[in-house]
């Protein structure tokens, strides 16, 4: 008989817990049970999965992949034997893990979660907003909603919506400053901007007359890791920030914030996507809420 599964549920309690007691307490078997039961898949495998130190247990490169692995076929073994109990299998259950960025998660994603709760009581949602883009695997996420280029082509992606970006200020800073009348002007001004590694120095436009894209460097004395810090700093009139129009839209409507150069900005649209690891069978929960998220936020439309 085969006892491979069982075997991987150990490993991956000793991968969490990182030592060998913590993880027979978990399971209920005694350290020394726990480390021959590793043994005897690093011999079958031929490659040890972790180092050993006299304080903890650190995964090689090996164990991190086998980790990674089992994980999944242990989901993919819980989410079958979810189908068989529920009949058809058509309703969704189980912690779903979701994350979006701080801007959109407050403005689009949260706002929607009483109404999914609502329709599917037996799911446990479990939502991040973080600007960083995570490694879905690594941080055990289920949906990741993103903004902007896709770079990871190993991921499944639904486009939920399209975004216009907008170059704002406080009326108080533009009293001060004046407004700028090209792109070229931002050289005089302070512009707020992201401090992650993905994000540039420089605004896109485009040409009015030519239809032309192009960039424009710009700088500044503040920085933030989300859309809510730069709307702030916009708001107390720090400088210009470019946001999404969806996060700023109340704050103009309101008065409290002003775009500028909107003339130039015709072309600065990204697209938010639904991320995913992709699977044969993807797990109820994941396609669910992948597809009321679609419904809710009407698709290629533009906020």
């Amino acid at each position: 008989m085969d006892y491979r599964s069982g075997e991987m549920g150990v490993f991956i309690a000793v991968a969490e817990a990182g030592s060998f007691s913590s993880a027979g307490r978990k399971v209920g078997l005694t350290p020394s049970a726990v480390s021959k039961l590793v043994g005897r898949i690093e011999d079958r495998l031929g490659t040890p999965l972790f180092v050993r130190s006299t304080r903890n247990l650190q995964l090689t490169a090996e164990g991190t992949l086998y980790l990674e692995r089992a994980r999944r076929i242990l989901a993919d073994i819980d989410e079958a034997e979810r189908l068989i109990a529920t009949g058809a299998g058509a309703v969704p259950r189980g912690r779903l893990r979701i994350s979006a960025s701080v801007a959109f998660g407050e403005c689009c994603l949260l706002p929607l979660v009483p109404k999914f709760l609502a329709l599917h009581p037996q799911v446990e949602l479990d939502i991040s907003l973080t600007d960083a883009v995570i490694d879905l695997v690594d941080d055990r996420t289920d949906i990741a909603l993103r903004t902007g280029p896709l770079r990871d082509s190993a991921l499944k992606a639904r486009k939920l919506l399209e975004v216009r970006r907008v170059i704002v200020a406080s009326p108080d800073y533009l009293r001060r400053h004046g407004a700028p009348a090209t792109p070229r002007d931002l050289a005089d001004h302070n512009c707020l901007r992201f401090n992650f590694r993905r994000s540039l120095d420089e605004w896109p436009f485009r040409d009015p007359a030519s239809g032309e894209p192009y960039g424009v460097s710009v700088t500044g004395n503040a920085y933030g890791n989300n859309g809510v810090i730069l709307r702030q700093f916009a708001l107390d009139g720090l400088g210009l920030a470019r946001l999404g129009s969806f996060h700023v839209a109340a704050d103009i409507a309101a008065g409290r914030l002003v775009p500028v150069l909107e003339g130039f900005n015709a072309g600065d649209i990204e697209m938010v996507h639904a991320v995913y690891v992709g699977h044969e069978h993807l797990a109820v929960r994941i396609r669910a809420f992948i597809d009321f998220l679609a419904a809710a936020i009407p698709r290629g439309g533009r906020s």
